[in-house]
């Protein structure tokens, strides 16, 4: 074990030299938890719409489609900036180290199903999207991933939630990076959603048909 720590310890080394994570991501580990927080609270607010959208897919799957696009680049920087703090972590950076990791059951069980179901949820639903499909086997596949999904960050929304007006008023270095970089993301969902309305709508007008409904 003195081994194996003593090589995390050096692999830590050369990624801290090589890269320098100070300059790369200014603020450190508090810059990280704010910057995980600024993106958890968009996720939340554009979630609260692409949920809403279930209570009337007939007339609402165009706002659904175009919702889970522009999360796509969010959800991607979420995965990152989650997943930054976890390698930090375990090579052994010392300010991660003190900061602690998230209780373990959340660190075992229900990030990797978060994860797994996030890569399939949006995998199938971009597949739904670029074939033009509203029945099969994938979109068995993208109910299926979205079931797992729900209860898995439902767990993890309540245990970080009462923590996240704390988390966004966070005044570490570097902020005004961390909130354009939050911008930027969030206009690159917008260009892929805006690319893929005239593909979204067709899909629309393909279920509206299916049910006798005239949407146009």
């Amino acid at each position: 074990m003195t081994w194996l720590h003593s090589q995390f310890t050096g692999v830590s080394a050369v990624i801290s030299g090589m890269f320098k994570p100070r300059r790369l991501f200014p603020g450190g580990s508090q810059g990280n938890e704010h910057l995980t927080a600024v993106v958890a609270a968009v996720l939340l607010l554009l979630l609260v719409v692409e949920v809403a959208t279930l209570l009337d897919m007939r007339l609402l799957l165009t706002v659904h489609v175009l919702v889970g696009l522009l999360l796509i680049p969010i959800v991607v920087l979420k995965l990152g900036s989650t997943g930054w703090r976890m390698l930090r972590y375990y090579l052994g950076s010392e300010e991660y180290v003190e900061r602690g990791a998230p209780n373990v059951v959340l660190r075992t069980v229900v990030a990797p199903l978060i994860v797994l179901s996030t890569l399939v949820l949006f995998a199938t639903g971009t597949a739904l999207v670029a074939l033009g499909e509203t029945e099969g086997t994938v979109v068995g596949l993208h109910k299926a991933s979205f079931i797992v999904w729900v209860g898995a960050i439902s767990v993890h929304v309540l245990a970080h939630i009462r923590r996240l007006p704390v988390l966004l008023r966070l005044r570490a270095p570097g902020r005004g990076i961390r909130l354009a970089l939050v911008t930027g993301t969030v206009v690159t969902g917008l260009a892929i959603a805006t690319v893929a309305f005239p593909t979204a709508d067709h899909l629309q007008d393909r279920v509206s048909a299916q049910v006798g409904l005239d949407v146009q």
